[in-house]
């Protein structure tokens, strides 16, 4: 039980770090949304993400587990079906400027906006999980 509060409370932190990050997820009652999706990404972390795991077994043994996050985005997908106040309308990053380093504006949609924030998602979450080990 405790595994799965600590799963729902880093999920449903990254998906707030994600929405501050980037535009174009939706929720439409706000935090009540986002709560609920949060929960739904756990759920279905948790119950479907090892059989999609499966399923992509070959794929992640070609590139060396470099094509795992595409469960994520398997995963956010799913979640848009169970939470309907959840939407992925596009992926819009402002860009990043400094003196040393410069990230350009992104404007993404469709499927590659499920893409781009599954891999947004899995490097903050995995970050999290790091610092706390």
């Amino acid at each position: 039980m405790k595994r799965i509060i600590r799963h729902y409370a880093i999920d449903t932190f990254s998906l707030w770090v994600v929405t501050q990050i980037a535009g174009g997820l939706l929720f439409e009652r706000g935090i009540y949304t986002l709560l609920l999706t949060g929960a739904a990404i756990t759920a279905v972390s948790f119950l479907a993400k090892p059989i999609i795991n499966i399923l992509l077994l070959p794929l992640n043994l070609v590139t060396f587990g470099l094509f795992r996050w595409v469960s994520s985005a398997v995963v956010l997908y799913i979640a848009t079906l169970i939470v309907p106040m959840f939407k992925v309308i596009n992926f819009t990053f402002i860009g990043f400027y400094t003196q040393w380093i410069d990230i350009p504006a992104i404007n993404l949609k469709g499927l590659f906006a499920f893409i781009a924030f599954s891999f947004i998602l899995s490097i903050i979450t995995s970050f999290i999980y790091w610092l706390i080990k």
